[in-house]
C-alpha cells in the first residue's frame, strides 16, 4: 500500500480533490498490464482488462476479484452503453463487442471499407447511444498484444459507430496512435491521446481536444496538453471538467484550460483510471500490475 500521494504542481484545486487522510487502497495485484476499467452501477461493480494475461476481470467490494473472461481477444479499453451493456475493444479479435443480458457477444464493429479494422484501443459511448473508438496498429506491430496481422486500414483513425444503423464512420485521422478518448460533461468536446511516442522519440505524445459539431463530427483539434514521462494513455473527465490523464508517473490532472494542477504518482505506469463506486466519487488507478483506489471530491 502506499501512502498519500504526492503531487507534483500542487495549488488548491488541486488539493480540494482530496479527502482529509485520503489514502490509496488496493484493489488487486498479480497483473500483467491492468487496463481499461469502467464501473458497472448496477451491479457496483468494476470491470477492467489484464491484456497480457487475456483476461477481463471483475471486482466488487462483496466479492473480491474474479475472472469475468478468459480468453478476452486481448481487450484493451470498455464501457458501458445506457442500457448497462459492456462495449469492449479486443485488440486481436481487431473488433468492437457487446456484452448482451444472456452472455452472448454481439459485433458493433470490426471492418471498414473491406479491411480488418487494426486492434481497436477505447471506447467511449456518447449519451445518444454512438460508439466512439480509437484504432491504433498496436496490435499489428506489436504481436503479444494483438494478432500481428498484415494492416489493413490505410491509417490509425477514430471512429464513430451508431449501432442502430450500423454507420461507421472515420472523424479524425491525422493521429500516429490514437488512444484514450472522453467527452467533456456536456459532451461539447471530445479528449483524444495520442501515444504515438511508443514507436519513435519525435512521435505525439500529447492530448488533442476537438469541439463536437451536431454530435456527429469533430472540428478543431488543438494540442490541449503534452504529456511528460513518456506517453497519455487512457484518461477520464470529473463531472467539473478536470482532465484525468494516465501517463508514466501516474494519473496527471489537468483544469479544462489544460493547466497541469497535480498528479497522483503511483510506483509503477498508469494504462487508465476510471471514476466509480457506490457515490461515484472513487477514482481507480489501473497502474500496470496493480489497481488502486482512492475516493475523491468530486
Amino acid at each position: 500500500m502506499i501512502n498519500l500521494p504526492r503531487a507534483e504542481g500542487v495549488d488548491d484545486r488541486f488539493e480540494a480533490l482530496l479527502r482529509p487522510g485520503s489514502r490509496f487502497d488496493p484493489v488487486a495485484g498479480g497483473l500483467a498490464f491492468a487496463e481499461g476499467a469502467v464501473w458497472l452501477p448496477e451491479d457496483s461493480s468494476l470491470v477492467w482488462s489484464d491484456i497480457r494475461h487475456d483476461r477481463v476481470w471483475q471486482w466488487s467490494q462483496a466479492d473480491g476479484a474474479s475472472v469475468l473472461r478468459e480468453p478476452s481477444g486481448i481487450a484493451n479499453g470498455s464501457a458501458i452503453d445506457g442500457e448497462g451493456r459492456l462495449i469492449t475493444c479486443e485488440m486481436r479479435g481487431r473488433r468492437v463487442v457487446r456484452a448482451e443480458p444472456d452472455g452472448s457477444m454481439t459485433v458493433l464493429a470490426n471492418s471498414y471499407r473491406g479491411g480488418k479494422l487494426n486492434s481497436p484501443n477505447d471506447v467511449v459511448v456518447k449519451l445518444d447511444g454512438t460508439v466512439w473508438f480509437t484504432d491504433p496498429d498496436y496490435g499489428i506491430v506489436s504481436p503479444q498484444v494483438g494478432s500481428g496481422a498484415p494492416k489493413e486500414q490505410d491509417g490509425n483513425y477514430v471512429f464513430r459507430l451508431d449501432p442502430e444503423t450500423g454507420d461507421l464512420t472515420v472523424v479524425v485521422d491525422d493521429f500516429d496512435k490514437p488512444n484514450g478518448l472522453a467527452f467533456s460533461p456536456d459532451e461539447s468536446l471530445l479528449y483524444i491521446a495520442d501515444s504515438g511516442r511508443t514507436h519513435g522519440d519525435d512521435a505525439p505524445h500529447h492530448v488533442r481536444v476537438f469541439d463536437v459539431i451536431d454530435g456527429e463530427r469533430l472540428e478543431g483539434g488543438r494540442v490541449f496538453a503534452v504529456i511528460e514521462p513518456y506517453i497519455p494513455d487512457g484518461l477520464k473527465v470529473a463531472p467539473n471538467g478536470n482532465v484525468f490523464v494516465a501517463a508514466g508517473d501516474g494519473v496527471q490532472v489537468f483544469t479544462p484550460d489544460g493547466e497541469l494542477i497535480g498528479k497522483f504518482l503511483t510506483p509503477e505506469v498508469v494504462g487508465n483510471c476510471a471514476f466509480g463506486g457506490p457515490e461515484g466519487d472513487t477514482l481507480f488507478i489501473c497502474a500496470s500490475a496493480s489497481l488502486w483506489a482512492i475516493r475523491l471530491n468530486l
